[in-house]
């Protein structure tokens, strides 16, 4: 295994063990469920958004361990960013893992969300990564029904 594998095998295992930002948000100006069918993730998302920049998100559900570090550093990198910036970084984060394309330096620009540039290796795994994302479009969107990663 490479030393870059070892690092974000690390950093996931470390946000599935401590995960940030998990809890409701009572203050939350919108939120989302979703759940993924295949696996049994399921999973809330809680935002705080004021004048369209994203000022606090939170995170509550149970899930695999790619699931619920995917939604902890989301978490992380989505506070303080406005809702267009927050969109794409998800088309970004998207494209890694589904191997459909980063653009050029963008794994860098995702910081610790390349740490799941692996997940595109294993179709089953894109789903378990991309939960909490799908979950905060439909959250910005104020989507009632519950969202799935499929």
């Amino acid at each position: 295994m490479s030393d870059l594998r070892e690092l974000y095998q690390e950093v996931i295992l470390d946000h599935n063990k401590k995960p940030r930002n998990y809890g409701e948000l009572p203050e939350a100006t919108h939120h989302a469920i979703g759940h993924n069918r295949l696996c049994g993730d399921r999973i809330t998302i809680h935002l705080q958004v004021e004048d369209g920049i994203v000022t606090n998100v939170r995170f509550e559900g149970s899930g695999c361990a790619i699931s619920t570090a995917s939604a902890s550093i989301m978490t992380e990198t989505l506070k303080g960013r406005t809702l267009e910036d927050a969109r794409h970084v998800f088309e970004t984060f998207h494209g890694l893992v589904t191997g459909k394309g980063c653009p050029g330096g963008a794994a860098a620009e995702l910081g610790k969300l390349a740490a799941f540039s692996g997940v595109c290796d294993y179709p089953a795994r894109v789903k378990c990564a991309t939960l909490a994302w799908h979950t905060f479009v439909a959250a910005t969107k104020d989507q009632d029904a519950p969202v799935s990663s499929e």
